[in-house]
């Protein structure tokens, strides 16, 4: 875990950005596509934290990015090359825009200030989308990586993010997959070799400690 001292000073309001990744009704929520996801990630308190750490960042005046996943029902624009893109097109819940599946799942707020991208392809909500047009805008150089899947979405949102310049930080409790041992497993061997690790508790600390500013 790193000092906080170390943690407060990445998480400047002024050049930090939250982005939750895929935490929509139809990934998370009750009726979800995939019920195992969903309910490791309510059942670990992921969900929950992500919706602290947002709330948070509201009130320390740090942007928020819902990172959202779509699908038209005719499927264009749509990946097909690989096992994980023809499976979610068997899926009993399609993440169709506009729909209740694609909206952000409570208890997560979304407030006027956020921004909220979707994207019809691919595995990570940076690559091929405007988030880094809207990061560099906006000055960021520090992003916190929450939502999930550690399996998927969330190794390839921290990896596009390193390899673009900006600092990660994974707050561990607030992401999750599946089966529930294989998110530390991720943690620890790969994530904590390319961001900054730590808790949820932790990174809260850090809001308050590196100054609030007005939303």
């Amino acid at each position: 875990m790193p000092p906080a001292e170390q943690l407060s000073a990445l998480l400047d309001p002024l050049s930090t950005t939250l982005i939750t990744v895929e935490c929509q009704q139809g990934v998370v929520g009750p009726d979800a596509a995939l019920p195992r996801l969903a309910e490791a990630a309510r059942a670990s308190g992921a969900l929950a934290n992500v919706a602290r750490l947002v709330a948070a960042a509201h009130d320390s005046g740090i942007q928020v990015i819902h990172a959202v996943a779509e699908r038209r029902p005719d499927g264009r624009g749509a990946n097909r090359n690989a096992r994980l893109f023809r499976a979610a097109e068997r899926l009993p819940v399609q993440q169709l825009p506009g729909t209740p599946a694609t909206r952000v799942a409570p208890p997560i707020e979304v407030a006027a200030q956020d921004l909220v991208v979707r994207r019809l392809h691919g595995l990570s909500p940076i690559q091929g989308t405007d988030v880094d047009a809207l990061l560099r805008n906006l000055g960021c150089r520090t992003l916190v990586v929450t939502g999930v899947s550690a399996n998927v979405a969330i190794p390839n949102t921290v990896f596009d993010a390193v390899n673009r310049g900006y600092t990660a930080v994974v707050p561990s409790d607030a992401i999750a997959g599946v089966p529930a041992d294989y998110t530390p497993a991720m943690i620890r061997h790969t994530l904590a070799l390319v961001a900054t690790v730590a808790t949820t508790d932790e990174v809260l600390t850090a809001f308050r400690q590196s100054g609030v500013r007005p939303a």
